[in-house]
């Protein structure tokens, strides 16, 4: 079965739907800047890896659209942390 990540910008939201269930990753956009602010996988999903799919889509758009990454997400957060691909989007704060 082939996974498809539907962006849906009405929504701000990245999503695939599973078995009549969504999961999803929320985002507000900003000039230059995409914050994920919340991922959700519904309760009987979760251990299938579905949230990191999504994830990697959204990132991937990230990057297409030459956007800086804000992980307000923890998942997004820890996504990013364990894909050393993906560390260049986010946001470097100042020191």
């Amino acid at each position: 079965m082939t996974q498809t990540v539907q962006h849906d910008p009405s929504r701000h939201r990245f999503e695939l739907a599973v078995d009549g269930e969504t999961v999803f990753t929320e985002y507000r956009l900003t000039p230059g800047v995409i914050t994920f602010l919340h991922t959700l996988t519904p309760p009987r999903l979760r251990g299938r890896g579905l949230a990191a799919i999504v994830v990697k889509a959204a990132l991937d758009y990230a990057r297409s659209e030459k956007l800086q990454v804000v992980p307000a997400c923890w998942y997004v957060n820890e996504y990013i942390d364990t894909h050393p691909e993906f560390q260049d989007l986010r946001v470097q704060r100042a020191t």
